[in-house]
């Protein structure tokens, strides 16, 4: 058996791996390379296996991340089962519906350029009928249900806590007369979080590929967070500003909503117009409605009692562009959340564009910001940013909000591999920029005694 790290290697972007046993060859993970220079490129690339000879694709959630590059496969020649939990299969498919949507929109500006300049038109990566048939792939796999994926090899799907249908993969490989367990993390959510259960990985395994995402530090606690997040949104209500918050549509608006509601709930906040900007983002909270078996006690209780709705009456969500638009004139104090979640596309940039030289904006991040990416250049208090080919200044205020990240800290990514280190495995770093796979790889050692790989892309692991 051997493992291919054919993404997130040394980054956080392109998860993806390719095992090959003497019987079967299979995918966790597909995902899409995002705001490096180089993206485009490597998501063009050949993975080092024919697609029509996989036998299986496994996914441990649906982010764009670890699911958009499944159109490409299916693409080039893949007729098999894409496994995955219920949930994230749903999300999955409006993650990628509108990744196709945005690709062709783009891909529209780009070719009236180059047509004016007398250049060869572009193509986008996959179009939405691409997307459908990826999605008459889908093969949903309850949690905790063994399934065999391929000869020899079964899939058991368990918790993760990241977002709605995350999940760790454990994959059991027949080979040889033996077996061996490997267990892949995807991403891993922090403990004691509203609205998902806690992360519950596996007690054993022979071999661990897991995520490093924050490996070397922690996040702000969620009480200072939550606390500061109230705070902000006071000053907002008092001196009347304009808050524009970046939101990944699954996992980082519903909890940010659920903080909203709780600071309307204690009367410590007025309530004041929200808007969700993001039509992705109200498709993924009607997922979130819908699969309630997701939830943790805490949010069970509120959904039957009904109070959210109570809570979030000032909630508004717009539709068209023209909605959109539209609150360009709105006045505050009012927030407006809009996609993307690192500011690398979607309305967050036309809302930026208009705000970020306004000194009565404010821009609240919170969550993680890729290398090369306008909300990274906000979050490192840069005095200018490019969007759209123009520079502005940035007069507006940024807050940045670590503390709401759907991503374990180092204390909670070393929980949960405390759970499984016992049985000693061997321990592969991945999803995670060098200097976080460092500081991990170094606390593994001391705490549990596991010498940790750290592959590059293109890497083979013979295991």
């Amino acid at each position: 058996m051997r493992v291919t790290v054919c993404g997130a290697a040394g980054e956080v972007t392109g998860s993806c791996y390719l095992v090959e046993t003497e019987r079967a060859k299979l995918l966790v993970d597909c995902g899409l390379f995002q705001g490096n220079r180089d993206a485009d490129e490597k998501n063009l690339a050949a993975l080092p296996v024919d697609p029509s000879e996989l036998d299986a694709i496994v996914l441990t959630h649906a982010h764009l991340d670890h699911s958009g590059r499944l159109p490409l496969v299916v693409k080039r020649g893949y007729a098999g089962a894409i496994h995955g939990t219920p949930p994230s299969l749903d999300v999955c498919e409006i993650l990628l519906e509108d990744a196709a949507h945005i690709q062709a929109q783009t891909v529209g500006h780009i070719n009236k350029r180059r047509r004016r300049n007398h250049e060869p038109l572009i193509e986008p990566l996959y179009r939405r009928e691409d997307v459908d048939k990826v999605v008459g792939l889908f093969a949903p796999l309850p949690y905790d249900t063994p399934r065999e994926v391929a000869p020899g090899v079964s899939a058991r799907l368990v918790e993760a806590g990241h977002i709605l249908g995350s999940s760790s993969v454990v994959l059991t490989v027949q080979e040889g007369g033996a077996e061996r367990t490997v267990l892949f993390s995807g991403d891993i959510g922090p403990w004691d979080r509203p609205i998902l259960r806690d992360p519950a990985p596996p007690s054993s395994a022979d071999v661990v590929f897991m995520e490093s995402t924050y490996g070397g530090r922690d996040h702000r606690s969620l009480h200072d967070t939550v606390e500061e997040f109230h705070g902000i949104l006071e000053d907002a209500v008092r001196r009347r500003k304009k808050l524009l918050m970046p939101v990944f549509a699954v996992g980082r608006t519903q909890q940010v909503f659920y903080h909203l509601a709780s600071a309307f709930r204690s009367g410590r906040v007025p309530k004041f117009p929200v808007y969700l900007d993001s039509p992705l983002g109200q498709k993924a909270t009607a997922l979130y409605m819908k699969h309630r078996c997701i939830y943790d006690e805490e949010m069970n209780e509120l959904r039957q009692t009904q109070q959210l709705k109570q809570d979030l009456s000032s909630l508004q969500y717009t539709q068209t562009p023209d909605d959109s638009r539209a609150l360009n004139d709105v006045d505050g104090p009012c927030l407006i959340m809009a996609g993307a979640g690192m500011c690398n596309g979607g309305r967050i940039l036309h809302h930026l564009r208009h705000g970020l030289e306004r000194p009565d904006v404010e821009v609240i991040l919170v969550g993680f910001m890729a290398r090369h990416t306008v909300g990274r250049t906000l979050a490192e208090h840069a005095h200018t940013v490019r969007i759209f080919g123009d520079d502005l200044r940035v007069r507006a205020r940024i807050h940045t909000l670590g503390g709401f990240s759907a991503h374990a800290g180092q204390t909670d990514l070393l929980r949960w591999l405390g759970i499984v280190a016992p049985s000693q495995p061997r321990l592969v770093l991945t999803h995670g920029e060098e200097d976080e796979r460092l500081a991990l790889a170094k606390q593994a050692q001391d705490r549990f005694g596991l010498a940790a790989e750290r592959p590059e892309l293109g890497d083979v692991l013979e295991l």
